[in-house]
Formats: structure tokens, sequence, C-alpha cells
């Protein structure tokens, strides 16, 4: 099994916020979030069950020079505190799984990005093969994408609240007027 894992901790940012964000994944929202390096994040299809688990989206965007463009499944939702993809191709899962876990508290998240690939049993002999595409390189991008991106998240976050506190304030002033 094959691992490529970043952690760190945000100041002022939420889990609740990120799952949140993360489960209503809309391109023009995820394109304010980092501009240039993420281009698309949808959601392909949307399954009826609880929390958004089988809800199948497409992501797409830059690792450092890589362009990545992945269709997922959601597998496992705990709001604020863990969220899973699958990585699919077609209707076929692959044995490749993007987690975040997500811990709050002290005024800040601390997070664990997680890439598992690889297989079980005696098909586990394949997995040197994942090293090809998730070398040292992916994953020092990776980690520089991580650190980067979820302090952009909480700045994209806070303006749209700033943004939002805003207009309610102009339409609770303009009808007391």
């Amino acid at each position: 099994m094959l691992t490529v894992k970043s952690e760190m901790a945000v100041a002022g940012l939420t889990g609740q916020e990120i799952t949140d964000f993360l489960l209503d994944p809309r391109d023009d929202r995820y394109q304010d979030w980092w501009p240039g390096a993420h281009r698309e994040f949808h959601i392909l299809e949307r399954c009826s069950g609880a929390g958004h688990v089988g809800d199948v989206v497409i992501m797409d965007e830059y690792i450092g020079p890589r362009h990545v463009r992945m269709t997922a499944e959601v597998i496992e939702v705990v709001p604020g505190e863990k969220l899973v993809w699958q990585l699919r191709r077609w209707r076929l899962r692959l044995p490749i799984r993007l987690t975040l876990s997500l811990q709050t508290g002290g005024g800040d998240v601390r997070l664990s990005h997680i890439i598992t690939a690889g297989w079980s049993g005696r098909a586990g002999a394949f997995d040197r093969l994942w090293r090809l595409y998730f070398s040292r390189t992916f994953a020092s991008e990776m980690d520089r994408h991580v650190h980067t991106e979820f302090p952009l998240l909480r700045d994209l976050l806070h303006r749209e609240q700033l943004r939002s506190t805003a207009c309610r304030g102009r339409a609770v002033s303009g009808e007391a007027s």
C-alpha cells in the first residue's frame, strides 16, 4: 500500500466548514478558492443517500505543474471530522482513496490529507507500479499544494461570510428606514 500524507493546522477554520464546502462542490467557488490551480469541482451524480455518500464528483486541478483530473465517489462522511473519496474510472472503483481527517479545537483545525493507493492480498505485489505515478516529487508537490490551499479556503469562506453579513446588514437597515 502506498500512502501520500500531508498534515497541518489552519487557524480560524473548522472541520465543519471544510466538509460543508467540499460536499457542495461548485466550479465557480472552487476556482475562487485557488484561481489558476483549481479548475473544476462539481457533482456528476447525486446520490439520494444520507450525507452525500454515493455522490460522484469530478475534480480537476494542478498539483505543481501536473494536471490532475479525477472522478471520485464519496464513500464515507462524518461531518466536520472525516471525508473519504474513492477514485473511479467509468463505473469501476479504483484502489485509490483520498481521505481528509479533521479535528477542530482551540481556534483551528488540524487536518490530515491522505492519498492511499494499492491492493490487498496477492494483488499487493503490483503496488510498486503506483510509485510511477505517486512519486516522491508528486508527494512533495502535493504537500505544498495542501499547505497552500487550506489557508486559502479559510480566506475564501471568511470573505463570503463577510459579504453575506454585509448584505444582510444593508437589507435590515434598508427595511428600518
